[in-house]
């Protein structure tokens, strides 16, 4: 690769003392041949042709003060240079900043957004639930469990929410005590587990209930270990009536719980 040429100093400007002592020269050379005798009867034609010199020499003098290239200040050139680098660098700083934030808003926009969707979803099956339950065209039913929702606690402890409801004795307030028991397997044998099993506590009351049209109930249930649950039953004994006892299997009880009521 071969070396670059050498940087070349860039042109100067015609220096004006310089350019009056050549147009000085030539006046004075104008008037010396002025000075010759006409007798030689060349006088006229040396002061024609000193008058064309002077023309001449003032003619490249005013083309070189026109065409030369003026000397410029590099130091100024570069600090405006930097001044405009500066000026651009902050601009994209700027931007870079703006758009950064609208990302983040964006961002929360749409987090915002999908728990407003999550709400409104919640809402409707609400909705839906109280229609079934109190509708002028729900069906008419009476005291039950309509949902057993399962969800584990940290070791052999689970924590559990039944919802309770009625509509067939509208106004009417039900009340009493909800229980459970669990079926499942150990050692490949079935068993069977109390209340009071599940509870770990002899002689445990089960859960007050009173509500009108629907409740939940919530309590914890300790399983033994090495016990494969299967079945769960819920047990509710009113007040007044019969008891009534319905069963979920552990996988759909256990399952994630659905947002809202049911």
């Amino acid at each position: 690769m071969s070396a670059p040429p050498p940087s070349q100093p860039p042109p100067q400007a015609p220096d004006p003392a310089s350019t009056t002592s050549v147009v000085e020269s030539a006046v004075e050379a104008a008037e010396a041949s002025l000075d010759i005798p006409v007798t030689h009867g060349h006088g006229i034609a040396y002061a024609l042709v000193a008058v064309f010199l002077l023309a001449v020499v003032f003619g490249v003098w005013g083309v070189w003060t026109v065409l030369a290239p003026q000397s410029t200040d590099q130091g100024a050139v570069v600090a405006a240079q930097q001044a405009r680098l500066d000026e651009m660098e902050q601009r994209a700083a700027t931007l870079a900043r703006s758009d950064q934030i609208s990302r983040e808003a964006n961002r929360d926009l749409q987090g915002t957004l999908a728990e407003r969707d999550e709400e409104i979803a919640g809402l409707r099956a609400d909705v839906a639930f109280y229609e079934r339950l109190v509708g002028s065209t729900a069906k008419r039913h009476g005291l039950n469990v309509h949902q057993l929702q399962l969800q584990p606690q940290g070791g052999p402890a689970w924590h559990f929410t039944a919802t309770l409801t009625q509509n067939l004795n509208r106004g009417a307030v039900n009340s009493g005590r909800l229980t459970l028991s669990l079926e499942g397997s150990r050692d490949g044998k079935l068993q069977k587990l109390s209340w009071e099993q599940l509870r770990q506590q002899p002689g445990a009351a089960g859960l007050e209930y009173s509500f009108k049209y629907f409740q939940q109930v919530e309590g914890d249930v300790l399983l033994p270990s090495g016990l494969q649950p299967v079945r769960i039953i819920a047990r509710l004994a009113p007040a007044r009536g019969n008891p009534v006892e319905q069963s979920f299997t552990w996988a759909e009880a256990a399952s994630k719980a659905e947002t809202g009521a049911p």
